[in-house]
């Protein structure tokens, strides 16, 4: 799934906002953790709404519908604080294509967003390698920028937002005319 281009021509790493940088590097530690358990990283997002975390999975038949299901998830998260959308890629350094764990993100309002990744290698067994510390890509498209802060939604609002999901499809997918069987409605009913 890196079918993303994140430019970056600075060699300077911006500061990013702490609750941002703490979303960004929980995703790529589950991701990790996930990847050594011997699982397939499927893209997910994690919100951080009030004192909460939530996850969700963002799967596809291609990269761009792995990247719609995640931006219509966040456009939507009213109340929300930071989110992190984090998938499986690579990254083109100056010692060539090297795989990662990358992790977008960003906070409502903001223009622009972050990038950050876990770079791996993969032994000869299936036995991955990750850098100790992740690495900052560049700037992200922030999928929250036109957001308000989450102190400017009511507790209603943003209660509403998470109890009412359930009678609404995830949007990831054209199901026509048919009810939706997709699981989005369990997935937000838990």
């Amino acid at each position: 799934m890196a079918d993303r281009n994140i430019e970056n021509d600075s060699q300077d790493v911006p500061e990013i906002p702490e609750q941002l940088e703490r979303v960004l590097v929980f995703s790529l530690d589950e991701a990790k953790e996930r990847m050594e358990a011997g699982q397939d990283l499927i893209p997910f997002t994690a919100l951080i709404v009030k004192e909460n975390l939530f996850l969700e999975s963002h799967p596809g038949d291609n990269a761009e519908e792995c990247f719609a299901a995640a931006e219509h998830t966040v456009r939507g998260a009213r109340g929300a604080g930071a989110y992190a959308f984090c998938y499986d890629g690579y990254i083109e350094t100056d010692d060539g294509v090297k795989d990662a764990i990358i992790a977008e993100g960003g906070e409502p309002g903001a223009e622009t967003g972050y990038a950050v990744a876990y770079l791996y290698t993969m032994d000869d067994e299936g036995t991955y390698t990750f850098e100790a510390e992740p690495a900052y890509i560049g700037e992200a498209p922030n999928f929250m920028e036109g957001l308000k802060e989450p102190a400017d939604y009511s507790d209603e609002e943003i209660d509403e937002k998470y109890a009412d999901d359930e009678d609404e499809c995830c949007g990831a997918h054209d199901h026509g005319d048919d009810a939706c069987s997709c699981g989005c409605h369990d997935e937000a009913a838990e």
